[in-house]
């Protein structure tokens, strides 16, 4: 529910209040003493929905633009009137709880910050956001996302668009472009110091060993829906005057994470590694635009001037296409991230079980551990060396069934889903011998402990080439 002031200018008083009476809306009328040309202000309860259709009744009666009209929250507005009007627009209007064009504006405007202000927020959420990573802590992360001011210029960019607001819209886009290059460069000079001082004694393979670091090194198609969703839910959230707060942070979290993992990675001097999560920020920001637009425009707002319409629509219509073309093109990275995930996956699975498989003829045989090391090509690596480690009783000489399991490794490269490799694959298998009294479970798929064990000897490297055309 909203309370509308509007004043009215000298000669138009009877036009209004007549219009008002017609449209069966309560209003409060006073006196404006001020000398201006102004002779009365106008308070009219309305629902949220009936705001913008009144106010353009108004314009047309004779309020125009430079006319004083301030919209204000109502909490409560106790009239059977009022709940007559409520149903009436309900049903006359196909815009459910959708504020009014100019609340729209004026929540854009609030929501991006003037420069000082945003610059400065922009640099300490990503410097907590790059600690929280290096820290591996999740919190500290979250708490980033928080204090992050990236939901205001997004919506400003896309309501600036659809209601041909130029300075809206150029606002928007600068702040996003500027805080986009502005937290890398803020979260590459932390991490920076942070390695040069010995704060962090990591090296490079060590650093993006951390969990959280490592997880956003990689991203795959359903980082694409993260950001979609916060598109969607900003423009809802803005569109339908709830606080944008709690969508804010859902966006900064599409955003914030793999900014500070690219500064992470230029720091370390290692920025090809952390070339997927600079895509995934890319893509997020114009996921983020896209969907906030779209929602907009289908949301039915346009410019107040009729002659502006036009030109908003084809501005508005190329930008879709061009932000969507984007997305597709930066898309298919992540696709191919997905599958390369996939066949990694689907490798190691079949590696599993052909080993199995092959032990399984010789009940003396025990897997204890397997463990496939890849290259350092992230996100798209290739496997270089798979270890099996084999327990057998103590003091007997176990049969070799190290050629067995490196030709079955090489036709799991050689299979459908396989992983294409230009270079070997190294197949070690060690043997242990292993008192069967304490022996431990045989699913370990990473590390493995040995109770009561004893080293016997280790088969030496099989080296089997992959076939280039394993897909």
């Amino acid at each position: 529910m909203r309370l509308v002031q509007v004043m009215v200018p000298a000669g138009k008083r009877e036009a209004i209040l007549d219009l008002l009476d017609d449209e069966g809306i309560d209003y409060a009328l006073s006196d404006e003493t001020s000398g201006r040309e102004y002779i009365a202000i106008v308070s009219i309860p309305l629902p949220t929905n009936a705001v913008e259709p009144v106010l353009e009744k108004l314009r047309e009666a004779g309020i125009e633009r430079d006319a004083y009209t301030v919209v204000l929250d109502a909490e409560t507005v106790i009239s059977r009137r009022f709940d007559g009007l409520r149903e009436k627009y309900d049903e006359e209007e196909e815009n459910g709880d959708r504020i009014a064009r100019e609340e729209l504006i004026a929540s854009a405007q609030q929501l991006a910050p003037e420069m000082p202000v945003f610059v400065t927020m922009t640099i300490i959420s990503a410097v907590v956001a790059t600690a929280g990573l290096l820290l591996n802590d999740a919190a500290v992360i979250v708490g980033s996302m928080v204090i992050a001011p990236l939901v205001g210029p997004a919506m400003a960019t896309s309501v600036g668009s659809v209601v041909n607001d130029r300075d809206l819209f150029i606002k928007g886009v600068r702040q996003q472009v500027t805080g986009g290059v502005l937290a890398i460069v803020s979260a590459a000079v932390f991490a920076l110091v942070l390695r040069l001082t010995g704060v962090v004694p990591f090296g490079v393979q060590e650093v993006f060993q951390v969990e959280q670091v490592r997880l956003r090194l990689a991203p795959d198609v359903l980082s694409l829906a993260v950001a979609l969703g916060a598109g969607v839910a900003g423009a809802l959230s803005i569109s339908s005057g709830v606080s944008a707060a709690l969508v804010g942070v859902m966006i900064a979290a599409a955003l914030v994470p793999p900014i500070a993992v690219v500064g992470i990675g230029i720091a370390w001097g290692s920025p090809a590694t952390v070339l997927g999560s600079l895509v995934l920020v890319l893509v997020n920001f114009i996921s983020i635009n896209f969907t906030a637009l779209g929602v907009l425009w289908y949301m039915g707002y346009r410019p107040v001037n009729l002659f502006q319409r036009p030109s908003a629509e084809d501005a508005t219509f190329r930008r879709i296409a061009a932000l969507g073309l984007a997305i597709l093109v930066l898309s298919s990275f992540l696709g191919g991230v997905t599958y390369a995930s996939f066949r990694t996956s689907s490798f190691e699975e079949t590696t599993r079980t052909s080993v199995d498989a092959i032990l399984s003829d010789h009940d003396e045989l025990t897997r204890l551990n397997l463990q496939v090391q890849y290259d350092d090509e992230i996100p798209f690596r290739q496997p270089r060396r798979v270890v099996v480690t084999v327990g057998h009783p103590v003091g007997m000489d176990p049969p070799s069934v190290a050629d067995d399991i490196a030709t079955r490794i090489q036709a799991n490269t050689d299979a459908p889903f396989g992983v294409v490799s230009s270079e070997e694959v190294t197949v070690e298998v060690r043997y242990i011998g292993v008192d069967r009294s304490t022996a431990p479970a045989t699913n370990g798929t990473q590390s493995g402990t040995e109770n009561g064990t004893q080293a016997d000897f280790l088969d030496a490297s099989i080296r089997p080439r992959a076939s280039p055309s394993g897909m």
